[in-house]
């Protein structure tokens, strides 16, 4: 059975079909976009003399490269000089990203989300850093607050954190759509895509135990961010799929 603790090895297995089965999933790629643009608009531009401040991102669970895209152009198209670093506990999603044509500045590290507080130098993450997201993360790590306090003492002063993540605790609505959706379409697509379901049926697990909206909005306030904010997605997965933003507070007051 899928927990927390092996949920990389089945990503690796699903890795060579994942980006087939996510292009099946109307809407996933314009949601990431979504998600990306969230981040950069609220981005702080640090100062420099004679160019472009460079920012500098990290995809937290960055799987196949598909948030690193949408994190790319979403800079791209705000004018913004990046450096993206995508951290992923699956070597196998991580060797489809890597076969991806990037621009300079992108680069993939393997890790753990976990091991965020000790291993940031060698994910070359040694400074501070402007922003970061994670999608579809935070329900696969085992403790969802120190990965938080990770990111918080990551970040430089007014940077800014983008999660996006499924969430239908309370909602007896929702959680029948998710239900049906998952048996009736994503579990016999990961079949067909695949010949594996375990990951997906992992997947219909996980959403049905994470983190109501509250709880997670909590957990961020917990963890010293401030103005968090929630959208969810439009379309059937309204109520369903939400992007929570929030803001490192400066130390100045």
């Amino acid at each position: 059975m899928i927990t927390t603790e092996n949920v990389a090895t089945a990503f690796d297995e699903v890795a060579p079909s994942y980006d087939l089965m996510v292009a099946l999933n109307p809407g996933y790629h314009a949601h990431l976009r979504a998600a990306a643009d969230a981040l950069v608009e609220v981005l702080p531009r640090p100062k420099a003399a004679g160019s472009a401040p460079l920012v500098r991102l990290l995809d937290l669970g960055c799987g196949s490269g598909a948030s690193t895209r949408a994190v790319q152009q979403a800079a791209q198209a705000a004018d913004v000089r990046f450096a993206i670093v995508g951290v992923d506990a699956s070597a196998g999603m991580l060797e489809q990203a890597g076969a991806k044509q990037w621009p300079a500045g992108v680069r993939f590290e393997v890790g753990q989300a976990e091991e965020i507080a000790w291993s940031r130098e060698s994910w070359g993450l040694g400074n501070s850093i402007h922003g970061a997201i994670a999608a579809y993360l935070f329900r696969n790590v085992a403790d969802r607050d120190a990965v938080l306090a990770g990111l918080y003492e990551l970040l430089a002063d007014n940077g800014a954190l983008v999660v996006q993540e499924y969430s239908i605790a309370g909602s007896h609505a929702a959680r029948l759509i998710w239900t049906a959706v998952c048996w009736l379409v994503v579990i016999p697509l990961g079949w067909l895509t695949s010949r594996r379901t375990r990951l997906y049926r992992y997947l219909w697990r996980s959403v049905r135990s994470f983190d109501s909206v509250q709880t997670f909005v909590d957990r961020l306030y917990r963890a010293g961010f401030v103005d968090v904010e929630v959208r969810t997605a439009p379309g059937w997965q309204r109520g369903i799929l939400h992007t929570f933003r929030a803001r490192k507070p400066s130390s100045v007051s």
